[in-house]
């Protein structure tokens, strides 16, 4: 079983390697380019288990809180495949 976990900062909160991202993408001429935030994905594989899709994705919501992400700043969110 696979999992992924995409990890982004809230909107409220600055991103300055974004903005540097775009800055360098408006000086190679993609004057298009509105905005840029920069976020972690992880590809988690699990190993085959009996756990419940519930218990599942409370163990991924426990990875995210307690490791992956700071709630504090960022959001997450996860798919199972």
């Amino acid at each position: 079983m696979k999992a992924t976990v995409i990890v982004e900062l809230k909107p409220s909160v600055l991103d300055p390697q974004g903005k540097a991202i775009q800055h360098a993408l408006h000086s190679l001429a993609f004057t298009s380019v509105e905005d840029v935030r920069v976020g972690k994905l992880f590809r988690i594989s699990l190993t085959d288990s009996n756990l419940s899709r519930e218990d599942l994705e409370e163990q991924l919501r426990q990875m995210c809180q307690r490791l992956l992400a700071n709630t504090v700043v960022e959001n997450f969110s996860y798919t199972i495949e």
